[in-house]
């Protein structure tokens, strides 16, 4: 096991340094002048200009500032400074766990709401509520982020509270604690949903044709214990692959998300740095990202044995 586990961080080395050199060229490709960016229409001194891009290697080649990037990361864990001197570090400290929050809710809903779902389709296949669950999940699948969200805004936050004389659903800021997080992460994990939905209904329809599972009912085991023990158990480990990977996505994809709803996380700090060609601030938020990522999938790959005692780690 610990072999497996030294052997796959080594192998994320090349992904981290590929990720962020493709983000970096992206970034380093965009029109316009960061320094500029700082004055907005005022005049700058040039000679403050020629210190900062100095100081921040603007003036150097696209690889030898990627150099000095992720030397820093590596040998000091520093992210770098915005333009305005403020450390990459503290400015998504708490930007950070916001979206991180946000992606937890959406996490949880994603999979109790995706799992259950699929578990009822695929127990009840043929049947009509099997094709409405499926029909469901192609509407959220089919309809965006922003138009959910200002629909669900109005529906559970506006006309809601109108109807029953209490806000139950924030549709702004994070003031209500976990209450404020549920309808952007419902939103934020529409679209996982409807797939998890198909994915456990697929895997799960898939097993329970299993010749081991028509064994256990031979045997005259409870149904329950067939689907809950033999069945689902076998069947989780796609979804496990599924939810492990998309702590990653939600996260990254928040930007729409907390937008809509004026959430201070990493999303609309990502856009706010490709507007003003913040280099620092959109690297280090997918540097962090990609670190996300990496552990989210070795912890995936770590449960399999514990889903499965089939599989073993040399």
């Amino acid at each position: 096991m610990g072999r497996y586990v030294i052997r796959r961080l080594i192998q994320a080395i090349p992904v981290l340094l590929g990720a962020t050199l493709f983000i970096f060229a992206i970034v380093f490709a965009l029109p316009g002048d960061p320094i500029a960016a700082l004055a907005g229409e005022k005049r700058q001194d040039p000679n403050i200009v020629l210190i900062l891009r100095d100081q921040y290697h603007l003036n150097d080649p696209l690889l030898l500032q990627y150099w000095y990037y992720i030397s820093n990361i590596f040998l000091h864990g520093d992210f770098g400074r915005t333009f305005a001197g403020v450390p990459i570090t503290q400015l998504m400290a708490g930007k950070f766990q916001v979206t991180l929050n946000l992606a937890l809710v959406a996490l949880v809903m994603e999979a109790i709401i995706g799992v259950l779902l699929g578990l009822w389709a695929a127990l009840r296949r043929g049947q009509a509520i099997d094709t409405m669950i499926l029909a469901a999940t192609l509407l959220l699948i089919s309809v965006p982020p922003l138009v959910t969200g200002f629909v669900l805004q109005l529906w559970l936050g506006v006309w809601l509270k109108q109807a029953v004389g209490a806000e139950i659903f924030p549709i702004a800021g994070i003031n209500a604690g976990l209450k404020s997080y549920l309808l952007p992460g419902f939103v934020l994990a529409g679209t996982s949903i409807a797939y998890l939905t198909r994915l456990t209904r697929t895997s799960l329809v898939e097993t329970l044709r299993s010749d081991y599972i028509r064994t256990a009912t031979a045997k005259g085991l409870s149904r329950r214990r067939v689907i809950g023990r033999h069945g689902l158990r076998n069947a989780l480990i796609p979804l496990v692959t599924y939810l492990g990977a998309d702590l990653g996505t939600l996260m990254g994809g928040a930007v729409i998300t907390e937008t809509i709803f004026n959430i201070p996380g990493i999303g609309l700090q990502i856009y706010q740095g490709v507007y003003l060609r913040e280099q620092p601030i959109v690297v280090g938020i997918v540097t962090i990202l990609v670190l996300v990522y990496i552990v989210a999938n070795l912890v995936v790959d770590l449960l399999y044995a514990v889903l499965d005692p089939r599989i073993r780690y040399e």
